[in-house]
């Protein structure tokens, strides 16, 4: 039974609790992160943690913690779960009060709670044989930089993509994609140019993505940030997504239609295996 962290307390995850009234769960109203474990260690922790202290501000959430004390949870939940490979999960709520959509009178502390998956993330399955993703329309709240707990919409889509019997879904708006479920979208043209949608409200500030673009520059690719058509996408010669959950996953269909020729691409092995080594060169 893994051990978790709510509130200050470690305790077995049959025992964990929080208040009817924590505005998280009434709300939506929380941020989270998760960071992946290689080999017992973190990869990318302090992005994460500047990415977490981001989403605090724009929802005008005190930052209650500090990071040195968060990296301390964190080392102690894989070392309390065993944990070699996987993913820390991290939320941050604005804290417990009475129901009320105005929250500027409360003072109530933040709501901490974390805790442990084991999952493969080296050897994940979807990165040996591709992604095939379908396409549904962008229609969450406006502001997908911030990394809130409202996933409803595409929990809801994800599903259902998987009831087509696809993997994952990337979201589109105007014709063009914005990013999939959980992860920031990628295409790779003829001529081996990486383009992804730019940085802006549209999309999650990916920290995955900052990794995979520098390794992308050394590898001496074009890196071009926009937003990509449909179109280009059917046409690609490759496509894949990132996150900290599943690192770099080729796409290898769209709706039924093959990318390239079916196959995880060459250009998406080579940038998956450069992440994997040095995630675990530099993690903590």
């Amino acid at each position: 039974m893994r051990t978790v962290y709510v509130n200050g307390v470690y305790l077995p995850e049959d025992q964990a609790q929080v208040s009817i009234f924590d505005r998280g769960f009434l709300f939506g109203d929380a941020v989270y992160e998760v960071t992946a474990v290689m080999n017992g260690k973190m990869v990318d922790f302090d992005a994460h943690m500047d990415r977490l202290e981001r989403s605090m501000s724009e929802l005008d959430m005190s930052n209650g913690y500090e990071r040195k004390d968060l990296l301390a949870i964190h080392k102690a939940l894989i070392e309390r779960n065993d944990l070699e490979e996987g993913l820390v999960y991290l939320q941050v709520t604005r804290g417990v009060a009475d129901r009320d959509f105005d929250f500027s009178g409360l003072d109530a502390p933040l709501g901490l709670v974390l805790f442990t998956q084991a999952k493969s993330l080296e050897s994940n399955p979807l990165a040996a044989r591709g992604q095939k993703i379908v396409l549904a329309d962008d229609q969450r709240w406006g502001r997908a930089d911030i990394k809130t707990v409202q996933l409803l919409y595409s929990s809801l889509m994800k599903t259902r993509a998987k009831k087509q019997g696809a993997d994952d879904v990337w979201l589109c708006r105007d014709g063009k994609i914005t990013e999939g479920s959980s992860n920031n979208a990628y295409i790779v043209s003829h001529n081996n140019e990486i383009i992804t949608r730019e940085l802006s409200t549209d999309i999650l500030h990916g920290i995955t993505r900052v990794s995979v673009l520098k390794i992308a520059e050394a590898h001496q690719l074009k890196i071009v940030e926009r937003a990509f058509s449909v179109d280009e996408l059917m046409s690609a010669k490759e496509a894949f997504s990132t996150s900290a959950s599943g690192f770099v996953n080729p796409v290898v269909s769209v709706n039924g239609t093959a990318i390239g020729n079916g196959e995880p691409g060459e250009v998406t092995e080579a940038l998956r295996a450069s992440y994997v080594r040095e995630s675990q060169a530099a993690s903590i």
